[in-house]
């Protein structure tokens, strides 16, 4: 019996040691049919990823020939990004803190090979774009901080200060050919004709001064507008000038008729800060109520919204080189891009169409709340989440 009992333990033994590596092959067998997980391929995203630094960004600007962009913070440094759709392609190539205050403005040569900036420290820099190592710099360029700057050519910088002053530089020698002081106040803007001839100004003061680059001289001041003119663009194939002003109107100029105003628009916003011509007739405007409007100039109509910093002032918007894309800067830190193609297709008639009651701002981009004319109904939305998330963020300190 015991014999017996010994030899079917052993018989059971060895059947399920069998029975095991039977599994064991039959698995094996079945993970070499299973195919192997195919990489996930990058989403290609409708604008490239949106950008969070470190401190307020001030200014923007895009490579003339590469997808790249530089901008410039309160902190004094610059960063140049390379930028893509592709999700997780967009990166940083280089940062620089030459400049020792914040950062006003930067802009590439039309080669794309230096980068030029002005600071709150008086200076400018001239950089070299592929290794962001510094070329020149003009330390005292100003006797007061510097807050405009527009290449005229390779070598021909115009800056404008806090105090009103506009300079003019020969880059080549260092030194500036024009030093013209007529406004009162700071020069918020400088944009000049396609001849590099005539070099416009908008200033706090509330006037646009124009000066002749090839004679090098002041012509004249425009009349007084009311409120701070904040920036200043040709538009219309250089027939037409507008200015955007702290008091939320456009202001616009008949070339050669620079004394007083041809016609002026209220835009519906707290103000113009910023403006970028899209096409001969439809530009930007950045206002401080963190809103981002496509506006067509004669016919003048608010077109809609392209993009938004919900409640944070805009700082500065800039166009890249295709006009596929409008980038913003915000005092929430974040560069974000947005899809203006659409743009470039629309046509205005002279024929205007009853208002909606509701008199919403129609979105003109799929990231631009509501995607249609309730635009500001989901930016309240977000302004009241934001608010009770601020409250509940000063419970949590006060406790």
């Amino acid at each position: 019996m015991t014999g017996s009992d010994d030899l079917r333990t052993e018989d059971t033994g060895d059947e399920s040691a069998e029975e095991t590596k039977y599994d064991l092959k039959k698995d094996q067998d079945s993970e070499e049919d299973e195919p192997a997980e195919e990489p996930r391929e990058p989403r290609i995203r409708e604008t490239p990823e949106d950008i969070k630094l470190d401190a307020i960004v001030n200014t923007l600007a895009f490579h003339p020939k590469q997808d790249i962009f530089a901008a410039g913070d309160i902190d004094g440094d610059i960063y140049v990004y390379s930028y893509s759709c592709t999700e997780g392609e967009s990166k940083e190539l280089w940062s620089s803190g030459h400049h020792l205050k914040s950062c006003r403005e930067v802009a590439f040569s039309h080669d794309g090979q230096k980068l030029f900036s002005v600071s709150k420290d008086k200076s400018v820099h001239l950089m070299d774009v592929e290794g962001g190592k510094l070329v020149t710099r003009i330390a005292k360029a100003h006797s007061v901080p510097i807050n405009a700057l527009l290449l005229v050519d390779e070598n021909v910088l115009a800056t404008g200060d806090d105090g009103g002053t506009l300079k003019v530089w020969d880059m080549r020698k260092g030194t500036s050919f024009m030093d013209l002081k007529h406004h009162d106040d700071y020069i918020s803007g400088i944009a000049i004709d396609q001849a590099k001839r005539m070099l416009l100004t908008s200033s706090g003061d509330g006037t646009m001064g124009v000066f002749n680059i090839k004679r090098r001289r002041f012509e004249l001041l425009s009349e007084f507008q009311s409120g701070d003119l904040t920036s200043v663009a040709i538009m219309k194939r250089g027939k037409k000038v507008v200015c955007g002003s702290s008091e939320g109107t456009m202001y616009i100029f008949n070339w050669n008729g620079f004394g007083a105003t041809s016609d002026r628009f209220a835009v519906k916003a707290e103000s113009v800060d910023c403006i970028v011509p899209i096409t001969d007739s439809i530009l930007c405007a950045a206002s401080m109520d963190g809103v981002i409007r496509a506006i067509n100039l004669l016919p003048n109509r608010v077109l809609g919204c392209i993009g938004q910093h919900v409640g944070e002032p805009i700082e500065q918007i800039a166009r890249s080189r295709d006009s596929r894309f409008l980038a913003s800067c915000a005092h929430d830190q974040m560069i974000k891009f947005w899809d203006i193609s659409s743009l470039r297709d629309m046509t205005v008639s002279d024929y205007r169409k009853r208002k909606k009651k509701d008199g919403n701002l129609k979105s003109l981009s799929k990231k631009a709340y509501g995607g249609g004319d309730d635009f500001f109904s989901g930016l309240m939305e977000e302004t009241e989440a934001k608010k009770e998330e601020d409250e509940g963020d000063s419970d949590s300190d006060s406790d």
